[in-house]
């Protein structure tokens, strides 16, 4: 017994290390931040002074014996994982930590020290000659894995260090090796009674329709060329919304709500300029998407920088599946040039190419720079004119192929291409986020992934029909999603598409209204809505009432809607943010400014803005900061583009976008922000803060196809 406890304490004195050759040196200061990225902010830093170097506070090195610092999960004796503890005492998963040494990680990812000694897992087999056979804790005597100890030799430098050091196995020619769909039957409350939604004589609607003429009452001898018709829509509120407070505060297991699983991609720029503490944000903010993923939901990363390269298929974010994606991620190098047309394409290839598809897809981008391979390598002083290159002809919503997958694009610093990436989100369906201060990257990234894991609706198009045998209609009003008129002016549609949990949208139209010489109304017009519900996969199809306005005899006080005079003023801030913006890329910042100021003085002689109205309010602080970023020259270069994109973007799209260095609901700039989008923002904000309340809110939103059993 002795002998074995001086054989053990021998092994601890040695740590249990194993020489690993590293491919190049590690000291320099971007990427010891950037290893340390994901570490989870109860586990942040506290240096304090020692002859060793950095160390951690008590309290600290505490919670990180808990938690392993690479994939954030427990460790605990005798669960079948060994435990690696290194020469500075904090201990990981012996496959994690080898992992990270794996791809030439010679540092501690939790205090920075550099290691003397590695740790490799070597093959099953005796170690060679010369070389010292030693057990690790927690393993069993005869077991054929073995920790050998060598010290490192001096590092060599190596200027031909690939940025894409990691995940170096050769990709094969069709990306359809994603993960299999866990495929379960829907939860019995989604259904109707006879198992089928479709035929329930009662169904849920999931959108609500309602309709506002922009006066209530128009005298009979009266006729108008261009009456208009408010349609509001707004997407059911999600289950899981209702409950969130609840079950943060106490979570059954039993309270997860069913909700639409996701195929998400996120196409990463990994180029130079991201080096420091730009990578180490973006995979903080990574490591915050990973852990909202549930595990019926699939993620593939795409890292680019002069190439791209797929880091792993489509996987599951199972609790294998997020920790493989943490390792990859966390083992990400900046390096090379900007090449965002072959990152999309290798996303678009993801997508195409994938043998199943989950309800929900979507591509996230992020870039810090200007594409150095396609726009400004082959348009010479019109950088411009072939931004649409850099998203692949197959997602191009004009070629109707059927493949529609929205890229939300995230601009990140100042000296990105706003332009491209605002075209890119632009014609894939998209948004654009502009973040200024690179701090708010996880929080962005917080607000697009609420709305994707709350999807409601799917594939709406909105019908608008003329009741009155004289009326036609004029235009419809709706911002980027594609509208049409029929030929004999008495119907049009709209293309919406999907809609989060609790979001709305406002469309505009125009009709005639003839005189009416009897009758005490008008029947205006009537909307129908078609949608595919994402869980059910069933074809749903409502109808509003018919829009009638009374005709007296003689006129009265005419009462100005508020609702539809409100959307009026949105549409008239966002054609003149188009208006400033084309006058600022014309070098005329002064008749950018003049034109932004012209809209404010009409803005508040408005009906809503003399009631105060919220979003009336929020438009004139929204003109006002893109007055002031156009100051000058170089104020608009660095922000005001893309802080005017990142609006045109919201306004036209009518969903949320991150702008400037805020994405605090509480700012009125942030007038179409969820309660999903909301929540999922608080949860990124205590996990930042390292509020007591973190790990509680980290739990993922379950999808229907995941739901954990009760105990």
């Amino acid at each position: 017994m002795g002998s074995a406890w001086r054989r053990a304490k021998i092994a601890l004195g040695l740590n249990m290390c194993v020489y690993a050759p590293a491919s190049a040196d590690e000291e320099d200061s971007a990427e010891r931040l950037s290893d340390a990225a994901l570490l989870p902010p109860a586990m942040s830093m506290t240096p304090t002074p020692s002859s060793t170097g950095l160390r951690l506070s008590k309290s600290v090195s505490r919670s990180s014996k808990k938690t392993c610092a690479i994939c954030l999960t427990s460790m605990k004796r005798g669960n079948g994982h060994a435990i690696f503890t290194a020469e500075c005492s904090h201990s990981f998963h012996f496959h994690c930590i080898t992992s990270n040494v794996k791809h030439g990680s010679q540092i501690c990812p939790v205090c920075r020290a550099k290691w003397k000694e590695i740790p490799f897992e070597g093959p099953k087999l005796d170690p060679p000659p010369r070389r010292a056979r030693i057990n690790p804790v927690d393993w069993h005597q005869h077991n054929d894995l073995m920790t050998i100890i060598r010290r490192l030799p001096p590092p060599r430098l190596d200027s031909n260090r690939n940025s894409m050091t990691l995940h170096q196995a050769s990709e094969p020619g069709v990306f359809d090796d994603d993960e299999s769909l866990d495929h379960q039957p829907l939860p019995a409350e989604i259904c109707s009674p006879n198992g089928n939604a479709a035929e329930d004589n009662n169904p849920v609607r999931t959108v609500e329709i309602k309709t506002y003429p922009e006066v209530s009452a128009v005298p009979r001898s009266k006729s108008y060329d261009n009456f208009t018709v408010l349609v509001h829509l707004k997407a059911a509120v999600a289950n899981s919304g209702q409950n969130l407070q609840r079950n943060i505060s106490n979570p059954p297991l039993s309270s997860h709500t069913p909700r639409a699983p996701v195929d998400l991609v996120t196409v990463l720029d990994i180029s130079g300029s991201m080096a420091g503490t730009k990578l180490a944000l973006l995979k903080r903010a990574m490591g915050f998407v990973i852990q909202n993923l549930g595990p019926s939901d699939r993620l593939s990363v795409i890292a680019f920088s002069s190439t791209a390269r797929r880091l792993f298929p489509l996987r599951r974010m199972t609790d294998a599946g997020r920790q493989q994606a943490l390792q990859a991620v966390n083992s990400l190098v900046a390096n090379g040039g900007t090449n965002i047309a072959e990152g999309l394409r290798k996303g678009a290839k993801v997508m195409e190419d994938r043998k199943e598809r989950n309800p929900v897809s979507s591509i996230i981008l992020l870039s810090d720079g200007q594409d150095t391979y396609t726009v400004n390598g082959s348009s010479g002083n019109q950088p411009q004119s072939n931004y649409q290159l850099l998203l692949p002809l197959s997602m191009h919503g004009s070629q109707n192929t059927g493949f529609q997958i929205p890229v939300h694009s995230f601009g990140f610093g100042t000296d990105h291409d706003a332009s491209s990436m605002h075209t890119i989100s632009e014609i894939s369906g998209g948004t654009f986020s502009f973040i200024e201060t690179e701090s708010v990257i996880q929080d962005a990234f917080a607000q697009c992934i609420g709305g994707l894991l709350s999807v409601v609706v799917q594939e709406l198009q909105v019908g608008v029909e003329c009741m009155h045998p004289s009326l036609r209609l004029g235009s419809l009003k709706a911002g980027s999603y594609p509208s049409r008129v029929m030929a004999d002016g008495r119907t049009g549609s709209i293309d919406v598409g999907d809609l989060y949990a609790d979001e709305e949208r406002d469309f505009l139209v125009s009709v005639n209204v003839p005189a009416e010489l009897s009758g005490i109304k008008t029947s205006l017009m009537k909307v129908r809505c078609v949608y595919k519900d994402p869980l059910t996969k069933e074809i749903v199809k409502i109808e509003s009432e018919e829009v009638r306005v009374e005709r007296p005899e003689t006129a009265g006080q005419e009462v100005i809607s508020i609702e539809v005079d409100r959307q009026r003023n949105r549409l008239q801030a966002a054609e003149a943010m188009a208006q400033a913006r084309a006058a600022a890329e014309q070098g005329d910042l002064g008749g950018a400014v003049s034109v932004l100021e012209s809209c404010r003085k009409a803005l508040s002689e408005t009906a809503s803005a003399k009631s105060h109205d919220r979003l009336c309010v929020a438009l004139d602080a929204e003109l006002k900061e893109m007055q002031e970023r156009m100051a000058s020259r170089h104020v608009y270069e660095a922000s005001g583009r893309a802080y005017i994109l990142s609006g045109l973007s919201s306004h036209s799209w009518q969903r949320a976008t991150a702008r400037g260095d805020s994405t605090d609901g509480s700012s009125l700039v942030q007038a179409y922000q969820t309660p999903s989008m909301a929540e999922m923002l608080t949860r990124s904000q205590a996990t930042i803060l390292g509020s007591p309340s973190a790990q509680r809110l980290i739990r993922p939103v379950w999808s229907f196809t995941s739901q954990p059993k009760p105990r």
